[in-house]
């Protein structure tokens, strides 16, 4: 499985919770409550930011081991993510969409109890060739 790593900057400041940025991965950001949830959230930011480059065709950055210079209490970690884990979680997640069948063909169908959304996901299948 394809995993990647990336230098992030924890930034603690005046506020309260955790600022994190990716020196190497422009306009990756993330935050959170306490440097757990912060790292959470950015690995969860760090994997999308990767789906949606790669989705779109743009190259990932290279990382550099160079160290940004970070203010006292800032940490520099290593964030590894498993794109491929993403990919697959995105492209297969459901998503709600509308049909229009004529209300006989509805009444019917639901009197024998089918389930909508299998029956029509078959069908598709079925309809591009495509091995369940």
């Amino acid at each position: 499985m394809r995993k990647i790593t990336y230098l992030a900057v924890f930034e603690t400041g005046e506020n309260p919770g955790t600022s994190v940025y990716f020196p190497d991965v422009p306009g990756c950001v993330s935050c959170g409550d306490s440097f757990d949830n912060a790292l959470q959230m950015a690995k969860e930011a760090l994997s999308l930011h990767i789906y949606g480059m790669e989705k779109d065709g743009e190259a990932l950055p290279e990382r550099t081991d160079n160290i940004p210079e970070t203010g006292a209490g800032d940490m520099v970690v290593p964030v590894t993510v498993y794109p491929d884990m993403v990919k697959d979680d995105m492209n297969n997640r459901r998503e709600k969409t509308t049909v229009t069948i004529p209300r006989w063909l509805k009444e019917a169908a639901e009197a024998e109890g089918l389930n909508y959304s299998r029956l029509l996901e078959t069908a598709i299948k079925e309809t591009l060739g495509i091995a369940s």
